[in-house]
């Protein structure tokens, strides 16, 4: 299973976010932190904003932060609300034409390795992800506002 860059940048977002929970952070820093595409990352922000994971800032001196505290984020909800869809093969969709389903077990097996999969990521928060955030810190060189700057 492999999950979209989409979700990818989502998770970079909050764990950038979550390693600084008192400023806010910009797409430019998070997009120079990464070194990913700041259009790309633009249309993810919007995303996390709508589905409750960020709160946004629009103006000069504005930003983005975690709506929720990180210990409140699960990890398995934040891929399910990303991904666009799960369907590992052809059989799981509503547009199945695989002429074996009626008799292929195929479906079962991977129904069932996908459902260990998300029941794994479920046992996490982005808490969990991020754990100590100073060295994250240091690592992304995070250049964010402080609220009190704004």
């Amino acid at each position: 299973m492999r999950l979209t860059r989409y979700t990818d940048y989502s998770f970079r977002v909050l764990i950038y976010l979550a390693a600084q929970p008192d400023a806010f952070g910009t797409v430019q820093s998070i997009s120079d932190a990464y070194q990913i595409s700041k259009n790309h990352l633009m249309k993810v922000v919007q995303a996390l904003s709508q589905r409750g994971y960020v709160d946004t800032i629009r103006g000069k001196g504005g930003g983005m932060r975690l709506r929720l505290p990180p210990e409140r984020i699960n990890v398995g909800r934040v891929v399910r609300d990303m991904e666009s869809d799960l369907e590992l093969v052809e059989c799981f969709g509503p547009d199945n034409r695989c002429v074996i389903t009626p008799e292929c077990m195929l479906k079962n097996v991977l129904g069932e390795a996908l459902s260990a999969f998300t029941a794994v990521l479920d046992r996490y928060t982005l808490a969990d992800i991020v754990g100590n955030p100073a060295p994250l810190r240091r690592l992304l060189d995070v250049h964010l506002l402080d609220p009190d700057d704004a």
